[in-house]
């Protein structure tokens, strides 16, 4: 089925006719291809853990034996991943030969270009670490293994080949323990070799599984990071989308500003001189009402581009919008700022609407007729609190629009804290990460 998952090695030798397959010889390149591996993982950390090595073979004193050991140790960790990154690439791409799973790589994107935000990066991720790690049991474990597969392998062709080598050689052959001296001695080994001879490619696939295993787990990402590395670019995604709708918010507010604002304010200029110029009747009572209409749409326009992006907000800041904003409420609002500098545009206009949105509810559903309103920066973080003498108990469930004012805040890692009793007052404290400078 073109949806069925890829064959691994260990299905693969559950089934008939493995050895008839190409398994073994992908196992066989595999297990091949691992000592030069092995050899260029070995040379730099062998030359970067040369301190180390002195320390251990060396006749030196036992201070100088530590001083070496730690040098050792910090030059591996320092620099070593420096060499595992790339190696760690190779071996993902080698390890298809006998896991054709994808194994994706754990490392993430750097934020910046340039060399230092690439150490930067790669020295915080845990999946270096773990390719270090991989390459150095590389290095010290995988001798040993292929050396004892190497034995055993060395022993069973040894016992298939000395019936010929007795036969033109008076030499006994040494298999372990037993010595052999003659071809008829030596037939009991060549038949247990060849009833082991088809057990070769498990064995050998055994080794390549389990080493494709341990790569796996290393060198590949995990759950946990793959989670996070897809919150984060949901964070990166979020991040792009409330700078695109900010962007797409001043760009309707300036074209209604400069355009069709300004188009109505023409056009009730002329109605206005149209209407001074007739004499009364009919005709000037029809341009009175179309100049009247006129009137009340650019009020209701100029309210609408208002609710879209003030101007002030663009041109002032957050302080001087948050005063008009308050001369606008119909509530009776004090304004306390404490701000040293501008936010950026994302921040301001998030603690702006968040402010609008409050004094909304308040004036909506609250029945409170003042309030008090604070803005002031803390250390990294810009926060905002409103307050009002109404009735208090707003809930979220109720529709006041808080659930709304949440989600806002939310977007740009914000936090927003409400504390309404009943009986009152409401406080609703918006907290929002940001550094002051100019706006971006």
């Amino acid at each position: 089925m073109p949806n069925d998952p890829p064959l691994t090695l260990p299905a693969a030798m559950r089934r008939r006719g493995f050895l008839l397959t190409a398994w073994p010889w992908r196992v066989f390149g595999y297990l091949l291809s691992t000592p030069p591996v092995t050899l260029v993982a070995a040379v730099p950390l062998a030359l970067l853990g040369l301190p180390l090595l002195l320390a251990v073979f060396s006749d030196i004193s036992p201070g100088e034996r530590a001083v070496m050991a730690v040098l050792g140790v910090l030059l591996i960790a320092g620099l070593g991943p420096l060499a595992a990154v790339p190696l760690a690439t190779l071996e993902r791409r080698r390890l298809r030969l006998v896991d054709p799973r994808p194994t994706r790589s754990g490392h993430r994107r750097p934020p910046e270009a340039g060399a230092i935000s690439w150490l930067r990066t790669r020295y915080s991720e845990p999946v270096t670490c773990r390719e270090l790690g991989y390459f150095l049991l590389l290095v010290t474990a995988v001798p040993v293994l292929y050396g004892a597969l190497a034995t055993a392998l060395l022993f069973q062709f040894a016992a298939l080949a000395a019936p010929l080598v007795l036969r033109n050689d008076d030499v006994p052959v040494v298999l372990g323990p037993a010595t052999i001296d003659s071809p008829a001695a030596a037939l009991p080994y060549v038949i247990v070799a060849l009833a082991l001879l088809p057990a070769v490619p498990y064995l050998l696939a055994l080794v390549a599984g389990g080493q494709a295993a341990l790569a796996r787990a290393l060198l590949q990402r995990g759950p946990g990071e793959r989670f996070q590395a897809e919150l984060v670019e949901v964070a990166h995604s979020r991040a792009r989308l409330v700078d695109a709708f900010d962007a797409e918010r001043r760009r309707i507010e300036r074209d209604l500003h400069d355009g069709a604002q300004q188009r109505l304010l023409s056009l009730t200029m002329k109605l206005g001189l149209a209407r001074m110029d007739l004499p009364p009747g009919p005709a000037a009572d029809s341009v009175a009402d179309a100049h009247q209409e006129a009137k009340q749409l650019m009020t209701e326009l100029r309210e609408l581009v208002h609710g879209i992006h003030p101007r002030v907000l663009t041109d002032r800041g957050l302080v001087a919008a948050l005063g008009e904003l308050a001369d606008r409420s119909p509530l009776a609002v004090t304004v306390q700022a404490d701000v040293p500098g501008r936010q950026p545009r994302h921040v301001e206009s998030t603690a702006y609407f968040a402010a609008a949105e409050a004094l909304t509810n308040a004036a909506k559903h609250s029945g409170a007729d003042k309030a008090d309103m604070t803005t002031r920066w803390d250390d990294g973080v810009l926060i905002l609190e409103i307050t009002d003498n109404g009735v208090g108990g707003a809930d979220p469930d109720r529709g006041t629009g808080l659930t709304g004012l949440a989600d806002r805040v939310a977007v740009i890692d914000g936090r927003l804290l409400v504390s309404s009793p009943a009986g009152g007052p409401t406080t609703i404290r918006v907290e929002l990460p940001c550094s002051l400078n100019e706006p971006a």
